[in-house]
């Protein structure tokens, strides 16, 4: 386990109001005993949430062109299919995972490839799960095309609480699947656009894993968009809508 570079310069200011705040109370109340020991205590508890916070842990990523990784760590509250009007200006299935506090907050690229686009938006800062936080709110948007040219585009979206996004990726990179492409700071939220067609191998409300949870499989042939016959799926299920045309009167 090691911490994010990230982490430096908070970790560095929280060691230092550590140092201060117990100085002043050594200084100010010597005898005060009762009253030292709730500040060490909870200099103690502030350091090991923001030690816990910037954690940045490794591990092996097995490489797969047919799998979609989870960029983040946190909870599925999202999948349905939607239109991603930004870039790819399609129908795709969205999966949204909300990170909480206490998740690590690295960000992974979910599929190897090049970066096709890459757009920072400021913006608000709406609660993560409310449902326009990913069109209103400030976040950057990727796109990685993989080698069989099949685009999978992912953004970080600030919260309530997270108001730094950070980002170490641009248009033209050569990225690899599981590498560190940014980091959102105290909690929220990235979103995933994937074709349709697309296998999806988590449910909502489902806890998961940057870099080491499966979110879907590609398919070969991903189902273009043409109108029509759309596939909602809500929550953990599948709901198939078909619209059957009218019968034709026969003429008499």
């Amino acid at each position: 386990m090691t911490i994010h570079k990230e982490g430096y310069t908070s970790l560095a200011l929280t060691v230092l109001l550590i140092f201060v705040s117990n100085a002043l109370i050594q200084f100010y109340y010597p005898d005060a005993h009762t009253l030292k020991w709730i500040v060490y205590i909870l200099s103690g508890l502030l350091f090991l949430i923001i030690l816990q916070f910037f954690r940045s842990p490794s591990f092996h990523i097995n490489l797969d062109e047919k799998q979609v990784l989870c960029p983040a760590d946190g909870k599925v509250v999202v999948i349905e299919e939607t239109d991603e009007t930004e870039y790819l200006k399609d129908r795709r299935i969205q999966i949204s995972v909300f990170m909480s506090p206490i998740n690590v907050h690295v960000n992974r690229n979910p599929i190897s490839g090049v970066v096709k686009y890459f757009m920072y938006h400021p913006g608000k800062y709406l609660v993560a799960w409310h449902p326009k936080s990913s069109t209103e709110n400030e976040r950057t948007t990727v796109v990685i095309e993989n080698s069989a040219g099949i685009p999978v585009l992912f953004r970080q979206i600030a919260g309530a609480m997270a108001r730094r996004i950070v980002w170490y990726v641009k248009t033209g990179d050569k990225v690899e699947q599981g590498q560190q492409f940014g980091f959102i700071k105290f909690g929220s939220r990235v979103d995933v656009f994937l074709p349709l067609g697309t296998k999806i191998n988590v449910g909502l409300g489902e806890v998961v894993k940057g870099g080491k949870t499966v979110l879907a499989e590609l398919s070969d042939t991903p189902q273009p968009h043409k109108g029509g016959v759309i596939k909602e799926t809500v929550a953990v299920a599948e709901t198939v809508t078909v619209i059957k045309p009218k019968a034709a009167k026969k003429k008499v």
